[in-house]
């Protein structure tokens, strides 16, 4: 793990100046702290807004299709538009942060989930509704990417618990949004309008969160009054921006060199990447066909319902622990191993006792989706400062959405054409064998920095 001196080379860091040093900062800790604690409820905001855009949408869908007479052709295609927008838009998103700063486009990014979220709640057609959805996922994508940097950057001595704190906060949003989503609409009257525009009122708590954070951080790419980093090391200590990194070395030199990482020559990148995307094509064919698998075994719409939110919601203290657990390790193999092991009973266990051992099942799934966690742990582990964790951040989820794009279609097609489960299942066990073997790779205790020299 980088220490507080590491943080000093992010190429979106403004220039410090003597004010920062010496007594002056000293006497700003109090504010540091709130900053600290302000920043760490923001960053848990934005966590649990990323993810009912997608899953509040899933229980509504027919309702959806019939009154805006959606075909099933595009309504398929929604479930491939997530991963799409967060691989294309995800790119965008070191750029941005280099121009504007990483808080700017996070508070951005939660401006548009709260206005894509509200707005597509008023689509009078297909187009209008698929172009706000799409507004909505490019905040997603853009924060899905940034957060970790900002955690690199402003807790360098705790990446593990704060990336613990948003996993916890994004599993607990997606269960939030699968089990609360059809029951809220009709207590409100049945209208599936009000049902996805609800959502928007979370996400105005999570921009006013980011706002107060821009408010009083002052974040920007370069120059102006910068204070104190709002990250709080052990003992409350703030992060003061010095001038000079590590050897001896500029902020604005170290910043210059992340600039010129060749990512793309790096094999632990490429493993990441890989392991992302085998990752999210588990996960996403889970959220998308979990409840359909259970109902064709036999299980009321209501139970599995409750089923696929008790997946969603085992990773809410599991999300918590595990990105500790991996940060303290020299590498995390184990946690790769142990995680498809879960995946490839549950797999199996729905392919021979859907029903029997339902609840296990969904555990078990539980547990082995828990691998995104994992991943956002490794990808803050693997570069050694923050602009490092920036590029790796948008090369591993851009590549890794890429990737899992033809996934949840390819389940569905199995399941059509062979008229049942076993097939779709049995490819998505067979999945994990490369997710372990890419794993291993990405698992290793190694920097991108040293690869790409």
């Amino acid at each position: 793990m980088s220490s507080a001196a590491d943080t000093t080379t992010d190429p979106t860091a403004p220039a410090a100046g003597p004010a920062t040093d010496g007594p002056a900062a000293v006497a700003d800790h109090p504010r540091a702290r709130l900053l600290g604690v302000l920043l760490a409820v923001a960053v848990a905001l934005a966590a649990v807004n990323l993810r009912p855009v997608v899953s509040s949408l899933g229980p509504l869908l027919q309702r959806v299709r019939d009154d805006l007479h959606m075909s099933a052709a595009v309504a398929g295609l929604l479930t491939a538009v997530p991963s799409f927008c967060f691989a294309v838009l995800g790119f965008a998103a070191p750029v941005l942060a280099r121009r504007f700063g990483p808080i700017v486009v996070v508070a951005a990014g939660m401006g548009a989930i709260t206005a894509g979220v509200a707005a597509r709640s008023f689509a009078g057609g297909t187009a209008v509704f698929l172009l706000l959805t799409a507004l909505a996922l490019a905040g997603v994508a853009v924060s899905n990417v940034l957060i970790p940097v900002v955690i690199k950057r402003y807790f360098p001595e705790r990446v593990g618990p704060m990336i613990g704190l948003y996993s916890m906060a994004l599993s607990a949003g997606t269960a939030l949004a699968a089990a609360v989503t059809v029951p809220l609409t009709s207590a409100l009257g049945g209208s599936w309008r009000v049902g996805l525009g609800i959502w928007a009122v979370l996400g105005g708590l999570g921009l006013l969160s980011w706002l107060l954070v821009l408010l009083l951080r002052r974040d920007g790419r370069r120059g102006g009054p910068a204070g104190v980093r709002a990250g709080v090391e052990a003992g409350g200590r703030p992060d003061v921006q010095a001038g000079g990194g590590p050897g001896g070395q500029s902020a604005a030199a170290e910043a210059a060199a992340g600039d010129r990482l060749a990512i793309t020559r790096s094999r632990t990148a490429w493993a990441l990447a890989c392991f992302f995307g085998i990752q999210a094509t588990g996960a996403y064919a889970v959220m998308g066909w979990l409840s359909k698998i259970f109902q064709d075994a036999g299980v009321s719409a209501g139970t599995s319902g409750l089923l696929l939110a008790l997946t969603m919601a085992v990773g809410v203290p599991v999300s918590f622990v595990l990105p500790n657990w991996a940060a303290r390790r020299g590498d995390q193999r184990i946690f790769v191993v142990a995680l498809a092991a879960c995946g490839v009973a549950a797999y199996l266990g729905l392919m021979i006792a859907p029903v029997g051992g339902a609840w296990l099942w969904a555990v078990l799934l539980g547990l082995s989706n828990c691998a995104f966690p994992l991943t956002l742990t490794m990808i803050g582990l693997r570069a050694r400062t923050s602009g490092g964790v920036s590029q790796l951040s948008a090369f591993s989820q851009g590549v890794g959405y890429l990737i899992s794009i033809p996934g949840p279609i390819l389940v569905g097609a199995l399941y059509q054409s062979t008229n049942g489960w076993t097939v779709p299942l049995g490819f998505l066990a067979v999945l994990l064998v490369p997710q372990v073997l890419i794993g291993l790779r990405a698992a290793r205790a190694r920097h991108i920095e040293d690869e790409v020299g």
